[in-house]
């Protein structure tokens, strides 16, 4: 597991992270190598391990395995680790700059900031929260399609949480405004980083109060039910969608 502390400012070597704009170095397929130096433009991460780990972005190469693809194979922790890295430099690439007066920013070296010596802004590392949901009734499954998918595949619904809204109203909101249905009970099921680019999902299983769809046909464009025993082209295993998906048949199979 990543531990968060940040390693001193004299630490130069550990576990290092390769990664592209694209993917990530392999090395006889492990995503980490010991690096007794980092490169100068290394940025830490914590601890794995009990030793510092630390992140650079390189030119990369074609044959680097792409992230989702090492998101579909690690274990969490080590999913945990990537998300982390793909945020945090992506966050240092987009601040380099203070967005109130416009000059320069440094990185802070004992925590994931970015500081405007001119105005004295702080910035942190942007983390946006969202609402993944699977809509139900009874055994049956409301699973629809965005336009941004693959051919054939559905998935459940999802969207960002609006400024001063609660978790749970974005919920049924959201399940309101893509496909026409009330939904009655809402109740948690788990959270997971999704890095693409900077998004914290927070899953909800929501009972539908009624089987009517009206999709929206911008955001979703097509939408249906769907039961355990027939389903479409899912997501692929280790997103929060397919876990949803996954934890609600296997519910229903026993009944």
């Amino acid at each position: 597991m990543l531990q968060r502390e940040m390693p001193p400012a004299d630490a130069k070597g550990g576990w290092l992270l390769r990664m592209s704009d694209n993917g990530v170095a392999s090395d006889a397929g492990n995503m980490l190598i010991r690096c007794e130096r980092w490169p100068e433009r290394a940025l830490p991460l914590g601890y794995w391990l009990g030793e510092p780990v630390a992140v650079v972005v390189e030119a990369g190469r074609d044959d680097w395995p792409a992230f989702r693809d090492w998101l579909a194979q690690v274990p969490a922790a080590q999913s945990e680790l990537l998300a982390t890295a793909l945020q945090v430099t992506r966050w240092e690439r987009d601040h380099r700059f203070c967005g109130r007066c416009g000059h320069a920013t440094r990185r802070l070296v004992h925590e994931f900031a970015m500081q405007c010596d001119n105005c004295g802004l702080r910035g942190y590392p942007r983390i946006s929260p969202c609402i993944i949901t699977l809509v139900t009734h009874g055994k049956d499954m409301l699973l629809a399609r965005s336009p941004r998918f693959p051919p054939q595949r559905y998935s459940t619904l999802a969207g960002f949480i609006e400024p001063g809204e609660a978790v749970e109203a974005a919920v049924r909101r959201e399940v309101m405004e893509e496909v026409g249905v009330d939904v009655g009970r809402v109740s948690f099921f788990k959270s997971q980083s999704w890095p693409f680019p900077h998004s914290l999902m927070m899953g909800f299983f929501a009972e539908a109060a009624s089987r009517r769809i009206r999709i929206d046909g911008e955001e979703i464009v097509d939408a249906a039910w769907f039961r355990p025993q027939k389903l479409p082209q899912l997501p692929p295993v280790y997103s929060i969608s397919r876990q949803l998906i996954d934890t609600h048949c296997e519910s229903v199979a026993v009944r």
